[in-house]
């Protein structure tokens, strides 16, 4: 053992190696330490096998992760090897060291460190440029499944004349391979420069040659490599100018090209594309003439082309060129952008029709305005009931336990009540973990594991004190929803995970008779039986008490992923999902119904959006997600309908656009993962509806894109704006609103998704539009904008709640309901055209001194001039339109005489046509069929008019046809 320290007297202590025993200790720990975190990798990669295969989605998962790691293992050894082969092939260059010069004695003991090590250096090297490039490639999982699994669109860019599958498919695969070699050829260069100098192959000082003929020989193949690729690269962007973004006057997201592309930017493109390449030929020419001059000189000429003909020269042509008649010159592209915009977010087959938009009773007969209000019935099933703000009347009246919750937004769906299909509120009564009374990891995840039923009121009337009509409630529930599996496991509010199954049971739900149990009897989650499976849920959930709890055993099996969105964005990563997901109860099952959407961000000349800005208003302040928030896209299509089964968790995909290439694409990578729309059942096609956040695009785009003609969008006189909820302080977007209307030109109303828009920068009415929301309509889809004339004003939402607000009656009557601490909350604002006028409804809702929860106290109706707010619609429609309802078995008042009796046959069958439609107006008054009763007033006067005009044309004194 060697002595530290002490002189021959002085102390000496002894150092040594540890004993075996403490290397024995240490090797072990590293051992353990090291088994530890592969086995916490292996937990995460079981876990999530596990999950797919539970879901019936294996193949997605090994699909994904099979590209993933042939990527990785590919483009990995491809960078190691390249980077590898020049550092091998620069050291083996190497010139003799016999004659050294200074810079090289300096670099010698860098040489004799290094060595020893030379082999493992190169290994260390290259593993590492490997793992950094197949992690990279690795990401591009997606754009090389679509690359090689790619459909054609069927449709050509009008530029190059390329299918748009080249874009949206091939050039993105294009510029991963290039920005590779791009990386593939620096650091080959780096590093086979830097064993170059190193081994004196390069001298930075010598006075002589600075370079072997080796070492430029080999540096200037890789500069012709690096040169090469730059060429391709210039030739790429040509094809990259139909998708590149850049800016125009009057225009927000512009893509495509303008005239500076197409008159300068592609010819320079082109010119540069052969000068690159010539001056690769120069570098490659290297290696046979032994000199730098020429490749020098050509790349020197290359840089200065690029500043030239690349920037200068597209600068000289838009200022000089463009700049003095930009609409002209850009009216051509323009055109192109807005037929490429419009096809690309489904937008080409919208409807635009001139409304007058005139709401005006002055002058209007007593008939005309009875036949008005009757119309006001028979045109839209307004909803009075706002999902947005009865959530907590839904808690307060149905939660019944405090362990339950709904959902801050309900939704809005179709149910028949009473054999008619009617507008209908709905939300689950779902789990809510933080309500359990007594908190701990049993009841947390073992006892209280789903929430029960679902509960509906009817949209259009409210009961009693202002309570919603429900038509499913109480627990269990009961109602128009007849029998069906009410559990809910898997829901919006559902986070946690919770174990089912086993030896602990769970509690059902509390009723009169005490609390019920139950086991759960479906077959999803992962079993827990095996000790492999639970040590690995174990690790992966940070909870050691899955491992050895005896609250788990035989049957046991853990639920998590459990909200709808989470597990259809599991099953479908290729998917952009809706930011609302709604429940639905269909065929005895509630299942959840996720509209998902396949996007693209190469379609040329289609203008680009942000998803998260396009889909935010009022409501995705802290009510609903928001979807993609940093997705920019100019491609979308609602290709899929995805349900998930709320009792077991079972998703279903299903091919909703037929047409679609981009999810035809994906079919092709994950065979059998999407159903066939064929198999959607007639249940669930009752529920399917127009997705909310594809149509918030679709409008934003359409404040722009519902011009068509170039010169009008270039000057922007025509712009619209979404205006700001007028019943919301956080100055977003107005949510649209589901509403079962007729427009005009409907036979009969449907149920419609509807928005209002303004002028860009003023606050009265632009355009109202509406989309055909019922999936089971042979419209669905259409969107149909009304359009106002721009030279007359009508009232757009901001200013017609201002006239609310300002209206002295109705701030009294405000002022009556707000009494003591009791609080008003404004519903939606609905708007409906009405005779080529505009209905505006408003709901008031009361939330009372000590109660926590709103009830409809009154109804807001404006028309024209005329505004009432009254007890309920059917009180405030009467009083807009000055009149009043009969009551049912008495003659209508716009009868006024009995028909007049003659022996005129044309008379007479006019007085007979009369006397039909007034049995039949009564005949709906009965049933309370408004709409059969508007029609009846209408045949009605057509019978009066051609009495009145055959009296005109009889002779004084006579009757007609006498």
């Amino acid at each position: 053992m060697p002595d530290r320290g002490g002189g021959p007297s002085g102390p000496r202590i002894r150092v040594g190696r540890p004993s075996r025993r403490v290397r024995t200790l240490l090797m072990t720990l590293g051992v353990l330490a090291v088994l530890a975190m592969l086995f916490v990798m292996f937990a995460g990669f079981w876990t999530d096998w596990l999950w797919y295969r539970s879901v019936d989605y294996s193949s997605v998962f090994t699909t994904t992760l099979g590209t993933k790691i042939g990527l990785f293992a590919v483009f990995g050894l491809l960078m190691a090897l390249a980077v590898g082969t020049n550092i091998w092939l620069a050291h083996r260059l190497r010139p003799p060291l016999s004659a050294m010069s200074m810079e090289q004695q300096s670099l010698d003991r860098y040489r004799m460190s290094i060595a020893p090590y030379k082999k493992w250096v190169l290994l260390a090297v290259t593993s590492l440029v490997g793992l950094v490039a197949g992690a990279s490639a690795a990401g591009q999982w997606r754009t090389w499944l679509q690359w090689v699994n790619g459909v054609s669109f069927g449709q050509r860019d009008p530029q190059f004349h390329k299918d748009i599958s080249f874009y949206t498919f091939d050039l993105p695969w294009y510029r991963f391979l290039l920005s590779f070699g791009f990386a593939a050829a620096v650091l080959s260069l780096i590093a086979a420069a830097l064993v170059h100098y190193l081994y004196g192959g390069l001298r930075l000082t010598s006075p002589s040659g600075r370079a072997t003929a080796a070492a430029t020989g080999h540096l200037s193949v890789l500069l012709g490599v690096f040169v090469t690729l730059k060429a391709v690269a210039y030739w790429l962007d040509r094809y990259g100018l139909a998708v590149k973004s850049s800016g125009l006057k009057s225009t927000e997201g512009w893509t495509g090209l303008r005239y500076v592309d197409a008159n300068a930017y592609l010819p320079a493109k082109t010119i540069l594309f052969i000068i690159a390449l010539i001056c690769a030929v120069l570098f490659f020419a290297t290696l046979w003439r032994r000199t730098w001059q020429l490749p020098v000189i050509g790349f020197g000429l290359m840089v200065l082309s690029a500043v030239l003909i690349g920037g200068l020269y597209p600068a000289i042509v838009q200022k000089f060129q463009v700049q003095p008649n930009e609409q002209a010159k850009e009216a051509p592209y323009i055109k192109k952008n807005i037929t490429a915009t419009r096809e690309a977010y489904g937008i080409d087959g919208s409807e635009v029709t001139d409304y007058v938009g005139k709401s005006d009773l002055k002058g209007k007969s007593q008939q005309d305005k009875e036949r008005l209000r009757a119309a006001a019935d028979s045109t839209a099933s307004i909803r009075l009931l706002d999902p947005n703000i009865v959530s907590p009347t839904f808690q307060q009246l149905q939660q019944v336990k405090g362990y339950y919750q709904f959902p801050s937004t309900l939704d809005v769906d179709r149910y028949k009540v009473d054999g008619k299909e009617q507008d209908t509120v709905i939300g689950l009564r779902e789990l809510n973990i933080n309500g359990i009374p007594e908190r701990n990891w049993i009841n947390d995840h073992f006892k209280y594991t789903h929430g029960y039923g679902a509960i509906t009121a009817k949209g259009t009337t409210a009961v009693g004190e202002g309570d919603p009509a429900f038509t499913e409630r109480d627990l269990p529930t009961k109602g128009a929803l007849g029998k069906y599996e009410q559990r809910v496991y898997y829901g919006e509010k559902t986070t946690q995970y919770s174990i089912v199954g086993g030896p602990q049971k769970e509690l059902d739900y509390s009723g009169d008779s005490g609390e019920k149990s139950y086991s759960y009897e479906g077959k999803s989650g992962v079993s827990l039986a095996n000790p492999v499976n639970r040590a690995a849920y174990a690790v992966a959930f940070g909870e050691p008490q899955i491992l050895y709890s005896g609250a788990i055993g035989d049957g046991s099996r853990i639920l998590y992923n459990r909200t709808p969105k989470e597990r259809v964005e599991s099953v479908a990563p290729w998917l952009t999902i809706d930011g609302d997901a709604y429940p639905a109860v269909v065929d005895g099952r509630i299942q959840w119904i996720v509209d998902a959407y396949t996007t693209t961000n190469g379609y040329p000349y289609a203008s680009r959006t942000t998803l998260g800005d396009t889909t935010a208003d009022s409501l995705t302040t802290g009510q609903r997600a928001v979807v993609a928030q940093q997705n920019q896209v100019n491609y979308i299509r609602n290709s899929v309908k995805a349900t998930v089964d709320a009792y077991d968790g079972t998703v279903k995909l299903y091919q909703w656009d037929t047409k679609d290439p981009v999810l035809k694409t994906w079919m092709k990578a994950f065979p059998g993962t999407v159903k066939a729309k064929s198999q959607i059942s007639a249940g669930l096609l009752d529920h399917l509806r127009y997705p909310q956040d594809l149509f918030k695009v679709q409008r934003e785009l359409l404040t722009r894109y519902h011009v068509t003609n170039p010169g009008t969008f270039y000057t922007g006189s025509e712009r619209w704006q979404v205006p700001d909820d007028p019943t919301n302080k956080s100055g977003n977007a107005v949510p649209p609103y589901y509403l079962s209307m007729r427009m005009p030109g409907q036979p009969a109303p449907a149920f419609s998704l509807t928005t209002t828009f303004t002028p860009k920068a003023r606050e009265n009415l632009g355009a109202f539009m509406a989309v055909d929301a019922d999936a089971k309509s042979s419209g669905y889809g259409k969107i149909r904008i009304l359009k106002l004339p721009s030279e007359t004003t009508t009232s757009g939402p901001q200013q017609v709640q201002s006239k609310f607000n300002g209206d002295p009656e109705i701030a009294n009557k405000i002022n009556i309901l707000k009494r003591g601490d009791s609080e008003i909350e404004y519903g939606n604002l609905l708007t409906v055209p009405l005779d080529d006028g505009l209905l505006y409804v408003e709901p008031v809702y009361v939330r009372g001194a000590g109660s926590n929860f709103p009830r409809l106290k009154k109804v807001l109706v404006t028309y024209g001039d005329k505004t009432a707010f009254e007890d309920d619609l059917g009180k405030a429609l009467d009083a807009v339109f000055e009149v009043k309802s009969p009551a049912p078995g008495t003659q209508p008042p716009t009868t006024g005489t009995t028909p007049p009796a003659s022996e005129n046959p044309t008379v007479k069958q006019a007085v007979k046509d009369a006397q039909d439609a007034f049995d039949a107006g009564q005949k709906a008054l009965e049933s309370k069929d408004w709409a059969a009763y508007g029609k009846a007033q209408q045949d009605l006067k057509a019978a009066l008019d051609r009495i009145a005009k055959a009296e005109a044309a009889a002779p004084a004194g006579t009757k007609p046809g006498s």
